[in-house]
């Protein structure tokens, strides 16, 4: 069956699908009135259902967090103007589809086929000339166990890259960003590779993906996957014998690592303070910034009908923005 696009609803589409609970809401109104919410999804994106009332509260029996549900209903849009909002209207109690019936992570957001992706990374990593730098990459990246998490990671939780696969593809970004730019400015190509590569690892551990999505792990709440990621690497180091490099060294590769978000305020608890973590950081940057302007641009929900103009300020880009009509061919 062809995957139901979510962005691609319009008011008045009657829907029939399975569908991921992401999110169960119990709450009640002003006068008393209890009522449920679900937020609904698949591979393709998300869509939160219209108030499903106390009359009809049996309708959700059993959609929990992580529960396939199949679903029937349409769209409608509630609220006004630049406040509006698409919703899924429940006309019928969802079916709990039972767990061995499907497989859940075909209903998570998803880059898709990550080949191409891993022969860059690949390709960058055999053009490595410094031994030491390349022992400290291998370390992680000839690992098979490690390229399989790494390809299940996303690159966030609800912000930019957050799909399986979406981790790789973002250090992919930052990696020809960066790359560029320290041919451009005789940086070390070798140290700004290495720096890329094992730059955000640390949402390997601060990063859980399930049945209801992706979510922070307790060492991403307590710690964070900046720090995650430096101590990593200080553990993978110093566990070799003989060690591929000096104290040093891994305290230049630590220092890109904790520095790589610039600041404080950030999660950085340093600033850059060499040319190659200065190139990391607003490599990475770029990367996320552009993928939170390409994803907000192509969100339907923040334009009105026809308008260039966003009517909405995506959260994610924080201004309104503009979709052109027109094209460069």
């Amino acid at each position: 069956m062809a995957l139901l696009r979510i962005p691609d609803l319009a008011a008045g589409d009657r829907v029939q699908a399975d569908f991921l609970v992401t999110e169960r809401n119990e709450r009640k109104t002003k006068a008393g009135e209890a009522f449920v919410t679900l937020t609904l999804g698949n591979s393709s994106g998300s869509i939160e259902t219209a108030p499903i009332w106390s009359n009809n509260k049996t309708w959700a029996d059993g959609a929990e967090r992580g529960a396939v549900v199949e679903v029937v209903g349409s769209i409608s849009y509630y609220g006004k103007g630049a406040a509006s909002k698409r919703q899924l209207d429940i006309s019928a109690p969802l079916r709990v589809v039972p767990s061995g019936a499907v497989d859940v992570n075909s209903f998570l957001p998803s880059i898709g086929d990550c080949s191409r992706l891993w022969a860059h990374v690949d390709k960058i990593r055999a053009e490595m000339t410094s031994a030491p730098l390349r022992r400290i990459v291998d370390l992680f990246y000839a690992d098979d166990n490690f390229r399989v998490r790494l390809e299940r990671t996303p690159g966030s939780v609800n912000g930019h890259h957050a799909k399986l696969g979406g981790l790789l593809q973002h250090i992919v970004e930052v990696a020809t960003i960066a790359r560029a730019t320290a041919k451009t400015c005789k940086a070390n190509i070798d140290l700004v590779t290495t720096g890329v590569l094992l730059h955000d690892i640390g949402k390997l551990e601060s990063y859980s993906v399930s049945t209801g999505g992706f979510s922070h792990t307790n060492c991403g709440h307590l710690v964070g996957h900046v720090v995650l990621g430096c101590m990593m690497v200080d553990r993978a180091v110093n566990g070799c014998d003989p060690r591929p490099c000096s104290n040093e060294q891994l305290l230049e590769i630590e220092h890109i690592i904790l520095s790589h978000h610039g600041s404080l305020e950030f999660g950085s608890p340093v600033q850059p303070m060499t040319v190659e973590a200065e190139i990391i950081h607003w490599a990475d940057e770029a990367s996320a910034k552009s993928n939170d302007m390409v994803e907000s641009l192509e969100d339907r929900e923040a334009f009105s009908e026809g308008e260039e103009i966003s009517s909405k300020r995506p959260w994610r880009v924080g201004r309104r923005i503009w979709r052109r009509a027109h094209g460069w061919e």
